[in-house]
């Protein structure tokens, strides 16, 4: 069974702690990647702003950051890293796309977990888009 660790430094405006832990287990129970730990940060735009000055060299918010890992812990899971979300760009981005905070949460959350598992969308020839694609079906309704 995987461990989701997340830290609310903002709150979404509904309750999001269990289905994020449901959502993206089955995300992770479909990716072969049940044995697996990630942590979470809900933020705002300055503190993602600020992580990604510090780690990317990018003076600017942005929606979703992934830091992967890949360490084994003392109980043989992996720790896969950390996801970290912009609340604010959630719901601006949310509104622009017409449906709910909780459900752009859930996809940034989505998004960030296949950039910690190695996939990248600026490299590939579409084929984390794909993933992607199949997993909000499956995972996210």
């Amino acid at each position: 069974m995987s461990s989701i660790q997340i830290l609310f430094r903002r709150r979404p405006g509904i309750p999001m702690a269990s289905a994020i832990r449901s959502k993206l287990n089955r995300a992770l129970d479909q990716l072969g990647r049940a044995d697996s730990e990630l942590h979470i940060l809900l933020t705002d735009d300055a503190e993602i702003r600020r992580i990604n000055h510090e780690y990317r060299g990018k003076n600017e918010a942005t929606d979703v950051l992934s830091f992967p890992d890949g360490d084994r812990l003392p109980d043989g899971r992996i720790f896969l890293g950390q996801i970290v979300v912009s609340l604010e760009r959630a719901r601006v981005q949310a509104r622009e796309l017409g449906h709910d905070e909780g459900r752009e949460i859930l996809e940034l959350l989505l998004h960030g977990l296949l950039h910690l598992l190695g996939w990248d969308h600026e490299t590939d020839e579409g084929e984390m888009d794909e993933l992607e694609v199949r997993l909000r079906r499956d995972c996210l309704r």
